[in-house]
């Protein structure tokens, strides 16, 4: 009896250690959950004209073009999440001509790079905020780049891009971006 009370009470007080060292790194949000994370707060400090919601309570959507690196995280951190009305809904593009609706944010993934100017023409004259993470993503005309800082993940803004495509960005936004353009 005494032995089982000695291994309860050592149990207690490593209860800590253990779920610091041992669980510590299982708790922290992967890159791709932060993305994830972000691209729903973008989703909150844009906005978009009227004109882009056939309704005021269509969804807005969230592509993804190219290779999914979120998995199920992106819809995970955007489900039952409802925006000015509009509920948020996740859709996967293997390529530009799948999109055949209308895609208010949409993450071009890296394995789309080699297209992007080709991708860019076509989105002219549409309100879709373009994301990415492929180097110079913006200076090619891409509107918001996720770029890794000091082991962080950031972004930087193409405001004129967004400009263009009539979207409108809060100044909360521009201020948390580590670059405007």
């Amino acid at each position: 009896m005494r032995r089982c009370a000695i291994s309860i009470i050592v149990l207690l007080l490593a209860l800590p250690l253990i779920i610091q060292f041992g669980y510590a790194d299982d708790a922290q949000p992967t890159e791709y959950q932060l993305k994830a994370a972000y691209l729903y707060h973008f989703a909150q400090f844009v906005n978009w004209p009227a004109a882009a919601f056939a309704q005021t309570n269509s969804p807005l959507v969230i592509g993804v073009l190219g290779d999914n690196p979120f998995g199920a995280d992106l819809e995970r951190t955007v489900e039952g999440k409802v925006l000015d009305g509009h509920p948020l809904k996740v859709q996967e593009f293997k390529s530009f001509s799948d999109i055949t609706g209308t895609c208010h944010i949409l993450f071009i993934s890296s394995s789309e790079k080699k297209r992007f100017s080709q991708i860019s023409e076509k989105l002219a004259g549409k309100s879709t905020l373009t994301v990415g993470e492929s180097d110079r993503f913006i200076e090619a005309g891409g509107m918001i780049q996720f770029v890794l800082a000091g082991g962080r993940i950031r972004f930087e803004i193409n405001r004129t891009a967004a400009s263009k495509a009539g979207l409108t960005m809060s100044f909360k936004l521009l201020n948390l971006a580590s670059k405007v353009q």
